[in-house]
């Protein structure tokens, strides 16, 4: 298992940001955004993970860096929810490394592009309980959301900020909405950013992301 990329702060670190890559891309893929976040967030740690390269059904069981195997993209994309649940438990584990490096839980922070999105939002609001920073979900949906969603009284606290593109036609903007719908009904404090985008990141969401991680980070 290739070792997440660290990228320590200038100060002391007291704060973390998980951040999980997308599908196909690695863990150098948001290497730039922390540098640049990092600007301002002087002592916030970043540690940016790897997927492991499997077969990906959808792409012909070509092989490449996923967090999850996606079977099958309609109605609703199918997948593999045991590599899902394996990979949140890697969050998990990551969580707990910092726990140990001296880091309070409710000063780190999960970000995912994308599938790392979807694996951030379950192991936040299917598998952690305990306290967090927050959740920054970029551009995804979350796959293991349902009517039947029921979250803890410590995961209601979590809060989370919804990003997405409108013109997104890789996770369409309906799916990141619906997953920002069903935390909203479960009394989360979270907030839904939209930008004139397709499947991407644009400079005017990092300056976003880096308010809102100062905000809670004060």
């Amino acid at each position: 298992m290739t070792e997440p990329l660290i990228l320590q702060p200038v100060k002391p670190a007291d704060a973390c940001v998980i951040w999980l890559h997308g599908l196909g891309a690695d863990r150098y893929d948001f290497l730039p955004v922390a540098e640049a976040l990092q600007e301002t967030l002087l002592s916030t740690r970043f540690v940016l993970p790897q997927a492991p390269t499997r077969a990906v059904t959808i792409n012909g069981g070509y092989e490449m860096p996923s967090w999850y195997d996606i079977l099958a993209m309609n109605p609703a994309r199918a997948i593999s929810r045991e590599q899902l649940d394996e990979s949140a438990k890697r969050v998990l584990d990551l969580i707990e490394t910092e726990r140990a490096s001296g880091i309070d839980t409710s000063r780190i922070f999960l970000a995912g592009f994308s599938q790392g999105g979807a694996v951030v939002l379950h192991a936040a609001f299917l598998k952690w309980q305990g306290p967090l920073g927050g959740v920054l979900a970029l551009s995804t949906y979350a796959p293991t959301f349902s009517d039947e969603l029921d979250i803890s009284a410590s995961q209601q606290r979590i809060p989370v900020l919804c990003l997405h593109g409108q013109y997104d036609d890789v996770v369409q903007n309906s799916m990141g909405r619906s997953a920002y719908e069903h935390l909203k009904a479960r009394g989360v404090t979270v907030t839904w950013q939209e930008y004139p985008m397709g499947h991407e990141v644009l400079p005017e969401e990092i300056s976003d992301i880096g308010a809102w991680l100062t905000e809670r980070l004060r």
